[in-house]
């Protein structure tokens, strides 16, 4: 991670929000300008692009090494996820949604430990928002496309509930479905990402301050900060796969509750 234990004066400098917040590197002060966050986004991007480009040009019978691997992580999003969660004929419909939405958040979780990147592209709000926002124009483009004149009205005003509880009912059923559910899309993802770079930014600027700063005997305690440092850097990749999973498992539970036959 960088470094952002001490100054010239040695103190120990604990990471800030501001790190979320990096000036601009290109095209500053106009529409197009980006950060370093956004060039980690790009970069992303250009890898996925890449993987899934060369592992399936030449897609053979038997295949090799790389496209086994690429094509075991897209069967585990469209058996895992889509599939199962679908059924076969809606998830292969959902499929290219749902399959770019894991693979989206995962490599933008992952370059939160890799180094020379060193934070999540998924960690600024933007990017979580949009891909919440996603998920939830498709819920609402599956349930009026498959309940044309009743998926708001049973959102809504749920069969079988008493008139008068309608007046209870109706506002929760607003804020749980359509309001809810990108929101805690967004935080969840967005929250466990700030928190795992904080976490090994505290860590690793720690293990700089002790070994570089403190006395002979807290260095000692450097020791312990490394170790914490790798404990924590693959936790946070299990993290980082973990909430792919979970941000494409969300998206098509909400799929499947937008086309289900009680709308």
């Amino acid at each position: 991670m960088v470094p952002l234990a001490s100054g010239d004066d040695g103190e120990f400098s604990p990471p800030t929000i501001a790190e979320f917040f990096p000036p601009a590197v290109l095209f500053e002060g106009t529409i197009f300008e980006m950060n370093r966050i956004v060039l980690i986004r790009l970069l992303a991007v250009l890898v996925i692009f890449l993987i899934f480009y060369f592992g399936t040009r030449k897609m053979t019978v038997i295949p090799g090494r790389f496209q086994g691997v690429v094509e075991m992580a897209l069967d585990l999003v469209r058996s895992g996820i889509a599939i199962n969660v679908l059924g076969e004929k809606d998830g292969k419909r959902f499929l290219p949604l749902i399959s770019s939405i894991f693979f989206i958040v995962l490599f933008m979780n992952l370059t939160g430990v890799i180094p020379g990147l060193n934070i999540a592209g998924t960690s600024v709000i933007g990017m979580p928002l949009v891909l919440a926002i996603t998920a939830y124009l498709a819920f609402i483009y599956a349930g009026v496309k498959k309940h044309p004149g009743a998926f708001f009205k049973n959102s809504l005003f749920p069969p079988g509930v008493p008139l008068p509880l309608y007046v209870i009912v109706t506002p929760i059923e607003f804020v749980s479905t359509f309001v809810l559910r990108p929101v805690t899309l967004t935080l969840r993802l967005l929250m466990n990402m700030v928190v795992g770079h904080f976490l090994l930014v505290l860590f690793f600027s720690s293990t700089h301050f002790f070994f570089l700063y403190s006395g002979d005997l807290q260095a000692l305690f450097g020791v312990g900060t490394v170790l914490l440092s790798i404990v924590f850097t693959f936790f946070e990749i299990f993290i980082a796969i973990l909430q792919a999973y979970v941000f494409a498992l969300l998206t098509a539970v909400y799929l499947q509750l937008a086309l289900a036959e009680e709308h």
